[in-house]
C-alpha cells in the first residue's frame, strides 16, 4: 500500500476506511516515499499499522518521519517494570531517617520559640499590643468552666468508687488521702493538660495551619515580622502562665468533689477530712505537679505550632494536622507523665 499524502488527523480517517476494505493477508508493504510529513495522529496511525500487520514491511521512511516517530513514540512495546517493593530494612531505615529529620525540625523550632520567648519578656517589639492578655483570656479564663466541671465530676467518681471499697474495711478516713494524692500528683495535671490540648492545642494548630495555607505566614515574613515572635510567643507565654493556674483549680475542685462524698456518703466530719488532706499533701507533690503542668504547656504549644507550620493541602490538610497535633500532644503528655513518675516516685 502506497501513501500519497500527508498523514495527519484530516487524512487518516479516509485511510482507515481504505484499510477496512482490504484483506490483511494482501498487505505486505507500506510505502512512505511520497509522504513528506506526519503529525502526532500519523504517529499513532503508524503504530497501529505495526501492531495490526506485524509481518508487513515499512519502506521509504524519511529521516524527518523517523525523527517524528521517535519523538512521539508511545513506548507501548516496552516492558513495564513493576516497582520494587521495599523490604524490611528499607522500611526500617526510612522510618529512622524520617524520625531523625522530624526530631531535628522540632529541635530547631523549640530553640526558636524559647529564644524569642525569653526576648519577648523584656522586649515586646514585633508583637501585637495586649496579645498575651488576649491569649490568656482564650486559653485560661474561657477554659475554667469546662475544666472545673470535669475535675469536679472526676473527683466525685473516684471518691464514690473508692469509698465503696474503703467502707468495707472501716478505712473511711483514708478517702481523703486517696483523693488528695490522686488529684495532686496525677489526675489534676494530666486531666487539665489533656483538656487544654483538645481545646487550645487544636486551636493553635488549626490557626497556624490556616495562616500557612492562606500564605499569611509568608506575608508576615514579607513585612519583616518574625512569625514565631508575632504569632507563637504570645500563645507560649499565655499557656505557660495559665496552665499552672488551671492545674491548681483542677486539684482543688477535684478534692472538693471527693470531700462531698466523704461528708454525705461516709459521714466524715469536714474538719477531719480537710485536716487529713493537708497533712497528706506535701509541698513536694504540689511543686512536681506545677512543674509538670509547665512542661505539658510547652509540649502542647510546640506540637501545635510544628504541625501547623508543616501543613500540606488546603482545608483538608488543616483538618488532618489539627487531629494529628491533638493525638501527638496527648501521647507525649502521657509519656512524659510516666517518665516523671518513674523519676520522682519509683
Amino acid at each position: 500500500m502506497i501513501f500519497e499524502e500527508t498523514l495527519n488527523k484530516g487524512t487518516i480517517p479516509l485511510l482507515m476506511q481504505q484499510l477496512d476494505k482490504l484483506h490483511a493477508n494482501k498487505i505486505e508493504i507500506f510505502d512512505f516515499e511520497q509522504v513528506d510529513r506526519i503529525d502526532s495522529s500519523g504517529v499513532v496511525f503508524i503504530e497501529f499499522l505495526q501492531s495490526k500487520y506485524p509481518d508487513a514491511e515499512f519502506i521509504n521512511i524519511s529521516s524527518e518521519i523517523e525523527f517524528t516517530l521517535q519523538a512521539f513514540k508511545s513506548d507501548l512495546d516496552e516492558d513495564i517494570k513493576e516497582p520494587v517493593q521495599p523490604g524490611f530494612f528499607e522500611n526500617t531505615g526510612d522510618i529512622i531517617f524520617k524520625t531523625l529529620a522530624r526530631s531535628k525540625e522540632v529541635m530547631y523550632l523549640l530553640s526558636d520559640i524559647l529564644y524569642w520567648s525569653v526576648i519577648g519578656i523584656f522586649n515586646h517589639k514585633g508583637q501585637r499590643k495586649n496579645a498575651v492578655a488576649q491569649q490568656m483570656l482564650l486559653i485560661g479564663i474561657d477554659a475554667i468552666p469546662i475544666i472545673g466541671l470535669l475535675s469536679f465530676i472526676l473527683g466525685l467518681i473516684l471518691s464514690l468508687q473508692s469509698a465503696a471499697q474503703l467502707h468495707q474495711f472501716g478505712a473511711d478516713i483514708y478517702l481523703a488521702d486517696l483523693i488528695s494524692v490522686t488529684m495532686i500528683s496525677e489526675m489534676g495535671p494530666m486531666l487539665t493538660a489533656i483538656m487544654v490540648s483538645g481545646r487550645s492545642g487544636s486551636a493553635i494548630a488549626s490557626e497556624i495551619a490556616t495562616m500557612t495555607v492562606t500564605e499569611e505566614i509568608d506575608a508576615l515574613k514579607m513585612m519583616a515580622l518574625n512569625p514565631i515572635r508575632f504569632v507563637v510567643v504570645p500563645k507560649f507565654h499565655a499557656m505557660t502562665l495559665c496552665m499552672p493556674l488551671l492545674v491548681t483549680l483542677s486539684m482543688f475542685v477535684g478534692v472538693l468533689g471527693g470531700a462531698l462524698i466523704g461528708f454525705y456518703y461516709l459521714d466524715i466530719a469536714p474538719g477531719l477530712f480537710w485536716s487529713r488532706v493537708f497533712s497528706v499533701s506535701s509541698l513536694r507533690d504540689f511543686t512536681i505537679a506545677i512543674g509538670k503542668s509547665i512542661v505539658f504547656s510547652w509540649v502542647i504549644v510546640i506540637i501545635g505550632v510544628y504541625y501547623g507550620l508543616n501543613v500540606k493541602g488546603g482545608a483538608e490538610g488543616v483538618g488532618k494536622v489539627t487531629t494529628a497535633s491533638v493525638v501527638a500532644s496527648i501521647f507525649w503528655i502521657i509519656v512524659l507523665d510516666a517518665i516523671n513518675s518513674l523519676i520522682f516516685y519509683y
